[in-house]
């Protein structure tokens, strides 16, 4: 179908009327564009979304977000069919951190425990001992006997926050997030000087000086969670601005303002989950493809780390 014909089709009615037809559900992280989030079964973060889709009854798992994300629900649900609108919605850390490379890096440290952040692929996964999250890694990282060196993957600004919160040595992997390391200091300064009374709240994957200015620093669900508690009124938010909305929704009584990126641009939005749009959520469960297909051996081995970290961090 051409542009001009997707112009003319109701989006949204089209999606619903997929989801019944293909017994689908719509997964959309916080990350994703407002008409996305507002049409999906559940938004949530990645494993959040991927817990609901091993939960479902449905056949069919729609994910609008990115490819790791896609990966970890089939890995979670190997029997559904799982469909991302864009194949190439990536992220700079499953990127930057390839398998071979952080193969050679584990053998290269023989006896250390290797806690891995969950945005990596699943064949990083597969060679991990553990795999945690922004909300998790704190208490697994705790659980790690004293003398048992640690390795921690693929982003350097989360696991050296996490050293310096825990007190652990650990070796740190040299990656970051595209968004998050892109803003700028000095114009958070600026806007915290415009706005006296906003409190700075921060994603862990921003860079040192960042967090430093922060009152607040926690996962995507627990920033939510946070401005819905707090008796504040005004936010500065340090991450990806696709979460707004849901903030926004979640408190029409309160202010949001983006955190500045370095550049005059829109660094602060995610490139790769902005590939994602309503028109291509409409083309892959019409057409039933993009499809994640990972072969057994790979969900097999995948499927042990994060089962260890479901049970650490219970």
């Amino acid at each position: 179908m051409n542009i001009t014909g997707l112009i003319t089709l109701d989006l949204e009615y089209e999606i619903k009327t997929l989801k019944k037809e293909l017994n689908a559900v719509l997964l959309a992280h916080y990350y994703q564009e407002s008409e996305i989030q507002d049409i999906a079964d559940f938004v949530g973060d990645s494993l959040e979304l991927s817990r609901k889709a091993a939960s479902t009854n449905a056949d069919v798992i729609v994910f609008a977000g990115v490819h790791f994300m896609a990966e970890t629900a089939k890995i979670l649900s190997p029997k559904k069919q799982i469909l991302i609108p864009d194949i190439n919605a990536g992220c700079s850390l499953a990127e930057g951190c390839p398998a071979p490379l952080f193969k050679q890096w584990r053998d290269a440290h023989p006896g250390y425990v290797s806690i891995t952040y969950i945005n990596c692929s699943a064949e990083v996964k597969a060679l991990s001992d553990i795999i945690c999250t922004s909300s998790n890694a704190e208490k697994i990282i705790r659980q790690i006997p004293a003398d048992k060196k640690i390795l921690f993957a693929p982003d350097k600004n989360l696991g050296n926050y996490l050293k310096k919160k825990t007190g652990r040595d650990m070796e740190i992997w040299q990656g970051t997030c595209v968004v998050h390391e892109t803003f700028s200091l000095k114009k958070l300064i600026h806007l915290k000087s415009l706005y006296p009374d906003a409190k700075i709240i921060a994603h862990p994957e921003c860079e040192e000086p960042v967090l430093e200015q922060s009152s607040f620093i926690g996962s995507t669900s627990a920033l939510l969670k946070h401005v819905q508690q707090s008796a504040d009124k005004t936010f500065i938010v340090a991450t990806e601005t696709g979460i707004i909305h849901q903030m926004e929704k979640a408190c029409p009584d309160k202010t949001f303002i983006p955190a500045p990126p370095e550049e005059s641009c829109a660094c602060n939005q995610c490139p790769y989950m902005k590939l994602n749009t309503m028109e291509k959520v409409y083309l892959c469960m019409k057409n039933r493809t993009p499809e994640i297909i990972l072969s057994d051996e790979l969900i097999r081995k995948a499927i042990i780390p994060i089962q260890r970290m479901m049970e650490m961090s219970r």
